[in-house]
């Protein structure tokens, strides 16, 4: 079995900052693709932010210059750090990666909360 725990969200104020993480544990040889999503109430999931194993990242244009993805593949664990956040920010943010045992499963997250409000 393979889990990912997210943490690091929370309740901030417009223009400020958070950091997510996503730590990934059970067993598999290797995780691959990995990235981060959010669905806000009333919406379908969107995609967020994706990595490769060798860091090559992809963003959404709503995050574009505001967010950076990031891993530590030694720890199995991926990162957003989520900076100049706005109130259209606010949803849940959920983990998602690729994991191999050496079959391939995919595997969420149970997400975490972001609000930006003042």
């Amino acid at each position: 079995q393979v889990q990912l725990v997210e943490s690091g969200g929370g309740v901030v104020q417009p223009g400020g900052s958070l950091r997510l993480s996503c730590a990934a544990s059970g067993i598999f040889f290797s995780i691959g693709f990995m990235g981060w999503y959010r669905q806000a109430p009333g919406e379908q999931r969107e995609l967020v932010a994706t990595i490769t194993r060798d860091s090559s990242t992809n963003y959404a244009d709503s995050v574009k210059g505001r967010f950076t993805i990031s891993r530590d593949n030694a720890q199995n664990t991926l990162y957003l750090q989520m900076n100049s956040l706005k109130p259209e920010d606010t949803a849940v943010y959920y983990c998602n990666a690729d994991a191999y045992r050496p079959s391939l499963l995919s595997v969420w997250g149970q997400g975490t909360q972001v609000t930006v409000s003042s």
